[in-house]
């Protein structure tokens, strides 16, 4: 990591993705740690799923998020800081009725932020559960398929 700042507009490698409809910025890209900006919109969510070697968190700024852990619904508004150990699945929602935006991080930063360029876009659920795979991050199945 080189050191200095990331502009509030900027970001690194001048990358941003479209990612289950939110928009990522990412801050700052180590082989320790990634941190990216999220703007979620209301309605949308990111599976229930796993990061087997790293640790995840949010730090809320504006808006409103659940996160699914199993059965346990947890809410989180602006300055609250979510945690999700690795290996312990999670599921992160939108039903606000409004956009919200938070930094997200996880440590260390394995191969999510090649994972983020590989998805931008992607809209099939199949493919994006095949490539997250591939990328040391796993997808539960639906509810319906258990």
């Amino acid at each position: 990591m080189e050191p200095g700042i990331t502009a509030s507009d900027g970001s690194v490698e001048g990358q941003q993705w479209n990612v289950v409809g939110h928009t990522y910025t990412p801050k700052l890209h180590s082989e320790n740690a990634m941190i990216w900006h999220a703007i979620i919109p209301d309605g949308t969510f990111v599976p229930p799923h796993i990061h087997p070697t790293q640790d995840e968190w949010i730090v809320m700024l504006t808006g409103n998020l659940e996160v699914e852990f199993g059965a346990d619904v947890h809410k989180a508004g602006p300055g609250d800081t979510i945690k999700m150990p690795m290996g312990v699945a999670h599921g992160i929602f939108n039903r606000s009725g409004a956009e919200a935006t938070c930094v997200f991080g996880v440590a260390p930063s394995r191969k999510l932020f090649d994972l983020f360029g590989k998805l931008d876009g992607v809209t099939d659920p199949e493919e994006l559960v095949r490539i997250s795979a591939e990328h040391e991050v796993d997808f539960l199945p639906p509810p319906d398929a258990e």
